[in-house]
């Protein structure tokens, strides 16, 4: 198995790479507790035409290694980096999901801009959906952090109680046999109990507004009308209204995992926007 080596602390980072080395680049960023088959429906379809799709298991995911540190905002964007560096990849378009759209836009802050040519924030986290001096409409932060406490007591209740939501099941269209549930649920499991009270604890804190302003980049923003996890009005909306060359596509009755519900239009919004579209 492939595995790169991060420029934060040598913890050994798996990835994979589809399709043909000399295609045009796409590098996928998971989302919390996800590792990269999250991508399925978008990197198997895309690899198959001819793109070269990347991505990998972050740290404390995955097949990746299981740390105690680097689960800070800076240390996840290098590991970012990182594997574009370590592959030397150029005239990328990053595809982010939920946390992973932070990841990304700290990632082009601190090292620019030079691999990457735009950038798709999907469900995304970005630029932050607690309240802070600059957002006082977001949510109030200690409800983020009782959501962490949740999963702290017993993280198997709190993926098993809110994987219908996370795919708003409940919406028309949104069509998953229980066994995909239950198989992403058991998924969630490959990320450390560690690395996701890390991770959950910085959401509560999260706020890249100012970044997300300043990238020059043509800017995909895809959200569900009905996410939960990252409402629309506190971070898709936001970001396509924050970011200078942003377009936002709206997916009626789409929770936050709509990689798996809204999987075709997803993949031919990417294939769409990654061709320059």
């Amino acid at each position: 198995m492939p595995y790169f080596t991060s420029p934060v602390d040598g913890t050994r980072l798996h990835y994979v790479d589809y399709g043909p080395a000399d295609g045009p680049v796409i590098v996928f960023v998971n989302s919390l507790y996800f590792g990269t088959e999250m991508w399925e429906y978008q990197m198997l379809p895309l690899a198959q035409e001819g793109h070269r799709c990347v991505s990998f298991d972050r740290r404390g995911h995955g097949r990746s290694d299981d740390v105690w540190g680097g689960f800070d905002l800076d240390s996840l964007a290098d590991d970012v980096q990182g594997l574009l560096d370590h592959l030397d990849l150029s005239e990328v378009t990053l595809v982010g999901h939920s946390l992973g759209t932070a990841e990304i836009v700290r990632c082009l802050a601190r090292h620019g801009v030079d691999r990457v040519t735009r950038v798709a924030l999907i469900a995304g986290m970005a630029p932050g959906p607690a309240r802070s001096a600059n957002h006082p409409e977001g949510v109030d932060p200690e409800l983020i952090r009782a959501g962490t406490e949740a999963f702290r007591r017993d993280r198997s209740a709190f993926f098993a109680d809110g994987a219908h939501a996370f795919f708003a099941l409940d919406r028309p269209g949104n069509d998953l046999s229980e066994a995909y549930v239950e198989a992403m649920i058991r998924r969630c499991h490959g990320s450390t109990a560690r690395a996701a009270v890390a991770l959950g604890e910085l959401i509560a804190e999260l706020d890249v507004a100012p970044e997300l302003a300043a990238l020059d980049l043509p800017v995909l923003v895809v959200h569900g009308t009905h996410d939960t996890s990252g409402p629309i009005e506190l971070t898709g909306r936001r970001a396509a209204r924050l970011a200078p060359n942003a377009t936002l596509e709206v997916y009626e009755n789409a929770g936050h995992g709509l990689f798996a519900t809204h999987a075709d239009r997803l993949t031919a919004d990417l294939r769409k926007f990654a061709a320059g579209g």
